[in-house]
């Protein structure tokens, strides 16, 4: 009995240190990841603890268990929104992108560490695929917005590449014990399996949970207890069947997100701790498990084989997969820095080491030097690298929190929190009279706080700086509620920075642009002052007085005479060649840019900024 009392402390007290460490995660821009890997180090073998664990299985079952987890809450929060811009891509991505990663990184490590072909594959295998803990982790709690296509294209990669990295260990295993057994024919019918009875598995285990739910009354908390029983259920029968249980785990998780009812909601809150809890567990158990003067004594090898994966075999597969795509090359370049390598590759290099593979323990513990590097690296800059490659959208006409409240099984009022900033428009408002524009039935005032406490509104009440204020909205108005909450000045100053001064209609013809086709300044204030009008309100309208009719150069005059009966929207989508996203740019010449500032659900354009490139450089 106190043995096992003593596992429980030990457990409860290294989970415990691992969650309050993670204070230091914002502050010192570590990812919270490494906290938790960290935390299993110091308690090991040759750490403050010296806790010997050698238990391969019981890690690889954690492992497992926890991955499934992670991907399940990752596969409930992905909207099928995500599939309409990123599903090509990411498959691609996850397909070619880890095969070509896989190839250009064995070839160097086999001539690198100088050992078997065999050998150097499946240490490329193991790391050959990003990690879905590490990028749902850092994608999501990064400080940092990025467009669509490009944290849609990451966040599906991540879910649905495993299946191919597993293939492909697998058969590198196999070939590496026993190399009569394996066929390029039996690899790929092993391929094909996987994929396909995980992605039916997943598709029907989802489709049957969704029509379920509705159905089934249980306590608020028991319905998250559902859903992860029903998801370890779908990965190991799939498993069994011979399919991906991952990928499978990912996809009923997609399916079931999607279905909004009472029970998906309350799913999604309590999942954030399981995913949570899974994370910190299986970082934990794995830093546990390594060895640092092992790993200490190929560090080098490490190192180089980190930074030829970061700057040779994944730009490489990034490439070649998204050129098709007409992704932008910041884009590309984004997507190839953020390969992130996390619990995943650690587990998959658990495996050789438990079926006694010849070079195993070197594939282990170089792996973990390159996880560790990665998240140290790539995890810890994903904010700059944003703003390098011009990725990143502005974040500051969003309310602060959103809840919503069931009242009936498919009925939902949705209750959005706003803070009054500095110079807001709201400030000296009355909190029930914040604009004309919206009506009282669309905009119900729920409540104010101010200093922590429910203020009483009355019909004196006005709104100050630091107001918290809860309104349950029925119409699509929170974006624009939010710039009534924020400094008017300064979102302003922020979206004329990255949109530009004006915000355009998508329906506007490019013959009705400012500066076509007449060469007087007062006919393109005109022009301007007449399409004002698809301003908001809120906006504050002045023409900059940077702009130069020297800007409107022939080359500009000849683009937009090719095109003068096409609407803005055309123009646009025209020179895309693929979804449009908030952020996409269309440069007109050196001088002026067309930037999407809104899409919708279903790809409209609906907002266009003007942008002046050398008033704004």
């Amino acid at each position: 009995m106190d043995t096992l009392n003593i596992l429980y402390l030990v457990a409860s007290v290294l989970l415990f240190i691992s969650i309050m460490t993670s204070t230091l995660s914002a502050r010192l821009g570590v990812p919270l990841l490494l906290f938790f890997l960290g935390v299993g180090m110091l308690a090991g073998e040759e750490g403050v603890l010296g806790i010997r664990f050698a238990e391969y299985n019981l890690a690889n079952f954690v492992g497992q268990a926890a991955l499934a987890c992670i991907l399940l809450d990752g596969g409930l929060r992905t909207s099928l929104h995500s599939f309409r811009v990123g599903l090509k891509p990411a498959v691609t991505l996850a397909s070619w992108g880890v095969i070509a990663t896989v190839a250009v990184l064995g070839v160097f490590a086999t001539w690198l560490l100088g050992i078997d072909w065999r050998l150097g594959i499946l240490m490329a295998a193991i790391v050959g695929s990003t990690d879905a803990a590490a990028v749902f982790s850092l994608l999501r709690n990064g400080g940092v917005k990025l467009n669509d296509r490009v944290q849609s294209t990451l966040e599906i990669e991540s879910g649905a590449n495993d299946p191919l990295a597993i293939l492909l260990v697998t058969a590198m295993i196999a070939l590496n014990l026993d190399p009569e057994s394996q066929s390029i024919g039996s690899i790929a019918l092993m391929l094909l399996q996987q994929i396909s009875v995980g992605l039916i598995a997943g598709l029907l285990a989802g489709w049957g949970l969704s029509k379920l739910l509705p159905k089934v009354y249980l306590a608020e908390g028991m319905y998250a207890i559902l859903i992860v029983s029903a998801g370890f259920a779908v990965f190991s029968s799939t498993n069994l069947l011979g399919g991906s249980g991952f990928l499978a785990v990912y996809l009923a998780g997609v399916v079931i997100g999607n279905t909004k009812i009472r029970a998906t909601e309350h799913v999604l809150r309590v999942m954030d701790s399981f995913a949570w809890l899974s994370q910190a567990v299986l970082f934990v158990v794995l830093g546990l498990l390594v060895t640092p003067s092992q790993m200490l004594e190929v560090w080098h090898f490490s190192l180089i084989i980190f930074l030829f994966l970061l700057f040779v075999a994944r730009p490489f597969a990034v490439m070649t997969s998204l050129l098709p795509f007409r992704f932008k090359g910041r884009e590309i370049g984004f997507i190839s820095w953020v390969g992130l390598r996390g619990a995943v590759p650690i587990t998959l290099a658990i495996i050789p080491v438990m079926m006694a593979v010849p070079g195993a323990d070197l594939a282990f513990n170089i792996t973990f030097g390159v996880v560790i590097l990665s998240l140290l690296t790539q995890g810890a800059t994903i904010p700059f690298m944003a703003k390098i490659f011009r990725v990143w959208v502005p974040t500051n006409e969003e309310p602060k929190e959103r809840h919503e409240i069931w009242v009936g099984d498919q009925a939902n009022i949705t209750l959005y929190e706003f803070e009054v900033k500095a110079g807001a428009f709201a400030i000296g408002r009355h909190p029930k009279n914040i604009s004309s524009k919206y009506k009282s039935s669309e905009v119900k005032l729920f409540a104010v706080v101010r200093n922590q406490r429910r203020v009483a509104v009355d019909e004196y009440t006005t709104l100050k700086v630091g107001d918290i204020v809860w309104y349950a909205l029925s119409g699509d108005y929170a974006a624009s509620i939010a710039k009534i909450f924020n400094n008017s000045a300064t979102l302003y100053q922020k979206n004329s920075q990255f949109y530009g001064d004006w915000l355009l209609s998508p329906h506007v013809r490019i013959s009705d642009l400012p500066f076509y086709p007449t060469n007087q300044r007062s006919a393109i204030y005109h022009k301007l002052g007449k399409m004002s009008p698809v301003v908001s309100a809120l906006d504050v309208f002045t023409p900059p007085n940077a702009v130069d009719l020297a800007d409107v150069d022939d080359e500009l005059m000849e683009k937009l005479t090719s095109a003068k009966d096409k609407t803005i929207e055309e123009y646009i989508l025209s020179h895309l060649k693929t979804e449009p996203v908030k952020g996409d740019e269309v440069r007109l010449n050196h001088a002026w840019s067309l930037i999407v500032r809104d899409v919708d659900t279903q790809g409209r354009l609906r907002g266009v900024g003007l942008k002046n490139l050398l008033k704004n450089d």
